[in-house]
């Protein structure tokens, strides 16, 4: 398997002790339900994810998208959509067939990546014509000001701003300049939030912190250690990867929606 090209890692600090190889796998958990049984499919936790140029294959067990809808997909993780209509940080009709579930951390230079290249082809090409929804989930694993970027986020949300401040957030050099509470204020103004004051109110509400928290506790709890992780209709895919890794895994998993009649594989009636 060859070496992927950047030895960095968007791994929480307080893993970096280790140096699990890029073949490490860890079955995938939600609470106390084991939803694969452990040695067939978990997350990669790797040291590496993204490649140095936007055509480079990244290789591994989270690259490897099979032409079968259906292989690799999870119900037990299909039914994390939420297919909330009224869900401030999600875009995409709530009945699409598709849903990419993103957990992701503003600090990660990946989920930059992953935002800024691979997104806007996603939503362009997929979720203008409904067949997909995208729903993140806040992902802070890089300490305070990466919680300070998550809880703008979710009160950037509140004022219906979300994916412009998420837009401003991933803008390139943007992360450099950190996340303190002045600069998430600052990048709220930039994504157009017209009350600053309920906006900063909101950030440091309990509200937030919840949301956050719940997010959180979500992507640790399907064995998530790294940034960005996704899953497409139960599918797990980690880091970022090529656009073709999400081109095949939404139309495999939009292939399988129709063979089944239904909205998507989340397990339960769109709402």
């Amino acid at each position: 398997m060859p070496t992927p090209q950047n030895p960095k890692s968007s791994k929480p600090s307080k893993s970096s002790t280790s140096s699990p190889s890029a073949n490490t796998r860890k079955p995938l958990v939600y609470g106390a339900v084991v939803v694969v049984a452990a040695g067939l499919l978990g997350f990669a936790s790797y040291k590496a994810t993204a490649p140095a140029a936007k055509d480079t294959t990244v290789t591994g067990p989270a690259a490897e998208i099979s032409t079968e809808p259906d292989a690799g997909v999870y119900a037990e993780l299909a039914k994390l959509a939420r297919r909330d209509a009224d869900d401030k940080l999600a875009i995409g009709p709530a009945d699409a067939p598709v849903v990419l579930i993103e957990y992701a951390d503003f600090k990660c230079g990946y989920c930059g990546k992953f935002a800024r290249d691979t997104e806007p082809e996603l939503i362009e090409k997929y979720v203008k014509d409904g067949t997909l929804r995208i729903e993140w989930r806040n992902f802070p694993i890089f300490g305070e000001e990466s919680e300070n970027a998550a809880r703008g986020a979710w009160a950037a949300g509140q004022q219906n701003r979300f994916w412009e401040f998420h837009r401003a957030a991933y803008a390139e050099g943007a992360k450099e300049k950190g996340f303190g509470k002045d600069r998430v204020k600052a990048l709220a103004e930039e994504a157009g939030v017209k009350d600053l004051d309920r906006f900063m109110k909101d950030l440091d509400g309990d509200a937030a912190r919840a949301s956050v928290k719940k997010d959180q506790e979500q992507a640790y709890g399907i064995g998530a250690t790294s940034t960005p992780s996704f899953l497409i209709n139960g599918r797990p895919i980690a880091g970022a990867q090529p656009d073709e890794t999400f081109t095949r895994a939404i139309e495999a998993a939009a292939e399988q929606a129709k063979t089944t009649g239904a909205a998507g594989q989340a397990g339960e009636p769109a709402k």
